[in-house]
């Protein structure tokens, strides 16, 4: 299978980075084909700009490049933290540049501009690892879980991909080297459960 891995942390020693290379080694382990886009690395421009908003529109060879990633990708997995109950900038940026029309969704001809979409991706899963400082229980009652809603109704399912899975490590500022561990073994089995040899 030819998967697309995302990454947006800006810290190559963070825990966000740990799980990107062990999610590339399982994957590429079990013989499939892997596109690492650590996006902080390439220094992706998350900026829209307006004449790009246009299906029609002339991307730049970047984000051009990105899109036939996407496009292109039996799977697909997005590793990022829980920044303020969002993707970091970065990732926001390349969901509004790369996550486009004409790429991963296009309108129904009936459309009058209420908006409904027909999902284009040929990706049929998806798997997003995210990383967080606040207690389950905690972000649940205070917050709920929009990136739950954010990556399965409003990304995901939009634009055609139908199995998602998502897994939540907390709390990593206190977790112990042993947890860590524990937790990147746990990204290996769900790697390798979505997407096996």
């Amino acid at each position: 299978m030819n998967l697309l891995l995302v990454l947006a942390h800006p810290d190559p020693r963070s825990f966000n980075h740990a799980i990107a290379r062990t999610v590339e080694r399982a994957l590429t382990g079990n013989g499939h084909r892997v596109v690492f886009r650590d996006l902080h690395r390439e220094n992706f421009d998350p900026l829209l700009p307006a004449g790009e908003i246009p299906q029609s529109a002339s991307l730049p060879p970047a984000v051009a490049a990105h899109c036939r990633d996407l496009a292109e990708a039996d799977g697909i997995v997005v590793v990022h933290p829980n920044w303020w109950g969002q993707p970091p900038a970065i990732l926001k940026g390349w969901i509004d540049r790369v996550i486009r029309p004409g790429v991963a969704y296009r309108f129904a001809e009936s459309d009058s501009g209420e908006g409904v979409p027909i999902g284009l991706l040929k990706a049929r899963a998806a798997i997003v690892f995210n990383t967080s400082n606040t207690p389950a229980e905690r972000e649940t009652a205070a917050f709920g879980d929009p990136l739950e809603s954010i990556w399965k109704r409003c990304i995901f399912d939009l634009c055609g991909v139908k199995r998602v899975e998502r897994r939540m490590f907390e709390v990593v500022v206190t977790s112990t080297l042993e947890q860590r561990q524990a937790w990147l073994a746990e990204v290996e089995r769900l790697c390798t459960d979505l997407f096996p040899a």
